[in-house]
């Protein structure tokens, strides 16, 4: 018996036997692989809504792993659970979405219930299954073949390789799509706004700098109250003062306190003599990990971004390490 087999096997031999059965389906699945992947990869692509991804069990587990990757390498996606749809659900779908559906067997009850419905509704069907004759194939416009030799239990049951299978061709799907849409690293960070620190770090100053009417600007010439008000309103806690184009120096809110001891030369003060000449900078081409090592470095918490002697840009802690998260560490 094949549980007696096993059971005089080493642990270690037993687990390697099964990430090769694991592999074989894979490769067995690449073999299957035909147009029908390229009419999939246009009926996405073609879809002006979303993909609405369904199945259940095991497959709807893959299926939602799968509209995860597509969501976050900008491919909009949903998952559908076949049982909630046939209950109410279905409203959530647009006939103008294109249905994703997974079933090994194909003859998934409740998914076969739910797929013509769908149909009707003018809605393009891919299947992704591992049995080409099935009902579910039967209502596909595109079939993506995902039969794997063996599964990886012994008892033949649970759905081990053919579920890897099945991810693995919802990876290879993704990942055409990415190269389709030409989707690039800063797209990818767009939609991870709470990805790791180090990540965060690897962005060019020049993609998380303030700009424009951002910036905090006075001129050389600007009086006390103006500063104040400047600063106020942009609540980076400084100014920087310009004349034109080019950075002449910076005002922080700590500058301002120092003032405070002789109220009359606070009021009557203008920008240049209030100033740090000659601040620290950054240009805007260097990683932001360069930014925040020279904040560290110099204990400070603003940055001017400057092309030359000219300002293109500010940058805070906060636009590095996120509100909530103000700390100096590298």
């Amino acid at each position: 018996m094949p549980l007696v087999a096993g059971a005089d096997m080493s642990s270690l031999t037993r687990a390697k036997e099964v990430l090769q059965i694991e592999a074989d389906g894979i490769l067995a699945v690449k073999d299957l692989l035909d147009s029908d992947f390229d009419k999939a990869i246009n009926l996405i692509l073609a879809c002006p809504t979303r993909l609405v991804i369904t199945g259940i069990g095991k497959s709807g587990i893959i299926g939602q792993k799968i509209a995860a990757t597509l969501n976050s390498t900008g491919t909009p996606s949903i998952f559908l659970h076949p049982v909630e749809a046939i209950h109410g659900d279905l409203g959530i779908v647009d006939p103008k979405d294109v249905i994703l559906a997974l079933s090994y067997s194909g003859e998934t009850t409740e998914l076969n219930l739910l797929i013509p419905t769908l149909k009707n509704r003018g809605m393009k069907i891919i299947a992704l299954t591992g049995k080409p004759e099935s009902t579910l194939a039967g209502f596909a416009d595109a079939t993506l073949l995902a039969a794997v030799p063996k599964e990886a239990c012994p008892l033949g049951l649970a759905p081990t390789a053919s579920t890897t299978a099945a991810l693995a061709v919802g990876d290879a799907l993704a990942v055409v799509l990415i190269d389709r849409k030409n989707f690039a690293p800063e797209d990818f960070r767009k939609n991870h706004p709470g990805g790791s620190l180090g990540e965060r770090l690897k962005v060019s100053v020049s993609e998380v700098m303030l700009t424009g009417s951002d910036l905090p600007i006075a001129s050389l010439n600007s009086k006390f109250a103006e500063i104040v008000t400047i600063m106020n309103s942009k609540s980076l806690g400084a100014v920087v003062v310009l004349e034109g184009d080019k950075l002449c120096g910076i005002i922080t809110d700590g500058d301002l306190r120092r003032l405070l001891p002789d109220l009359d030369q606070m009021t009557e003060s203008i920008a240049s003599e209030i100033m740090t000449k000659a601040p620290k900078t950054i240009k805007p081409t260097l990683l932001a990990a360069d930014a925040l090592s020279l904040m560290q470095r110099y204990e400070v918490t603003i940055l001017p971004i400057t092309n030359g002697p000219d300002l293109v840009g500010i940058l805070h802690l906060h636009d590095l390490l996120g509100k909530g998260e103000f700390r100096m560490m590298v």
